[in-house]
């Protein structure tokens, strides 16, 4: 979820909602808004509308909210986009952006068109992944077309999402 730079909600408050909205065994990961639960089984787009409900309701603004359930986390965990060496010859750490929706073929096509060598783009089934030869904020790649393109996305480094997948879903 993205609770935003202007909107600060600690790790015991966000896991307070999760469990007042009725899920269980709720566990946040690192101070930016991943949360790990279980809960009844429902269509994940249901479940994504209820969270983004309830933390509405307590928060008092909107919070998107991106879900995958426990082996999507361990996909994306094992993912490769990217043939070894190029990842090790890179200075950048591998980012991985959260997508709402699977994208198109037309989206996917017109979103890689904006890659090159320094920026590397490919995509998983509702992920994006990018490969900066740099920093993150060296980058001469169009995040904001990206943005455009696909609509509003969450991004974490791809350690982030192995830790967070090795300690919560056994990935």
């Amino acid at each position: 979820m993205n609770v935003g730079v202007h909107h600060r909600v600690t790790n015991d408050e966000l896991r307070g909602m999760f469990s007042a909205m009725g899920f269980s065994e709720v566990k946040t990961f690192r101070a930016s808004g991943n949360v790990a639960f279980t809960a009844e089984p429902r269509p994940l787009a249901k479940m994504t509308l209820a969270i983004e409900d309830g933390l509405a309701q307590a928060l008092g603004y909107a919070v998107p909210t991106f879900l995958r359930a426990a082996e999507e986390m361990r996909e994306i965990a094992a993912m490769r986009p990217f043939a070894p060496e190029i990842v090790e010859a890179s200075k950048g750490k591998l980012q991985v952006s959260i997508l709402a929706s699977e994208p198109t073929a037309q989206v996917r096509a017109e979103v890689l068109a904006l890659s090159d060598e320094r920026d590397r783009l490919a995509f998983g089934g509702r992920e994006l992944y990018w490969l900066p030869s740099g920093g993150t904020l060296e980058t001469a790649l169009d995040m904001a077309a990206i943005e455009r393109t696909l609509g509003q996305t969450t991004r974490r480094t791809k350690g982030t999402i192995e830790q967070m997948a090795a300690k919560h879903f056994g990935g």
